[in-house]
């Protein structure tokens, strides 16, 4: 995805604006769906979207536009004239175009890290937090787990909440009390609620929480103090998540570049991998 892709426009266009949670839906859904929104009307954008017909009217107006034709009319005029001619003539079946989104996803996800600034400023928080907690829960758990399994390499305490329940909150307390000062998340359609409980949570608590997300407008924005959002693909029955994935391992990059040991960690991981016969060269 370009940074003159629909997608992208599309995100430059809510950025800045406060929207409710409504809206943000809204603004997802026309973010996933950046090719056919010119030419929505608002009672398919309402239908695609789960809500009102008068809430897809709000929504235009919260970003500036007298009403919802005005915006699809502004949607339209920014539309690049040879989008449909790029393609005219190819075909892809359906594993194809779930594969060409997800590239598609990736080139967003390039064209935000021009600016290495958040994604830096992430590093260094998760870097100074000891414990560093990491939260990801359903379809977020294995990211979470896979970010933890690679952060624990470098990091001398990591810990990985993967399950809900009502110890949840304890081990966010646990985690505070031995001196957390960040936590890292990774939330993931469709967003649990206790997700989003856990972290308005961890902000009363005093955390810094850094998030990963499919979208700016996801229901955790809220409750995040640095959001990084990477596009999921919805082509399949099931999302896929290259880009949420890569994102977690650039944080972990930008989290190494701030630990001075890093590399000695991993050097010693490496004997001592060697020695045990961990794995089959």
């Amino acid at each position: 995805m370009s940074g003159s892709s629909p997608a992208a426009r599309l995100q430059r266009l809510f950025e800045g604006h406060r929207l409710t949670p409504t809206q943000r839906r809204i603004a997802h859904c026309m973010v996933r769906r950046a090719a056919d929104a010119p030419f929505l009307s608002s009672v398919e954008l309402a239908e695609f979207a789960g809500v009102s017909q008068p809430s897809v009217t709000r929504f235009a107006v919260a970003l500036g536009f007298d009403g919802y034709p005005a915006l699809r009319r502004h949607l339209r005029e920014v539309a690049p004239a040879d989008a449909e001619q790029e393609d005219a003539g190819e075909t892809y079946n359906e594993y194809q175009q779930a594969v060409r989104a997800e590239i598609e996803n990736l080139q967003h996800l390039s064209d935000l890290l021009a600016d290495p600034g958040p994604v830096e400023r992430a590093g260094r928080l998760l870097a100074g937090s000891r414990p560093l907690p990491v939260l990801g829960l359903r379809a977020a758990s294995s990211q979470a787990r896979g970010f933890g399994y690679f952060a624990a390499k470098v990091h001398p305490d990591v810990r990985v909440l993967d399950e809900g329940g009502s110890m949840l909150l304890d081990r966010i307390d646990s985690a505070r009390r031995a001196g957390a000062t960040a936590l890292m998340c990774f939330a993931l359609p469709r967003h649990p609620k206790e997700c989003v409980e856990a972290l308005a949570y961890a902000g009363e608590q005093g955390f810094t929480v850094v998030t990963v997300a499919d979208s700016a407008f996801a229901p955790v924005a809220k409750h995040s103090d640095l959001l990084l959002p990477a596009a999921i693909g919805s082509g399949l029955s099931f999302d896929t998540v290259c880009a949420p994935m890569l994102l977690g391992r650039v944080l972990l990059e930008a989290m190494c570049d701030e630990l001075p040991d890093a590399q000695a960690r991993l050097e010693e991981f490496d004997v001592r991998a060697a020695a045990r016969g961990l794995f089959v060269e």
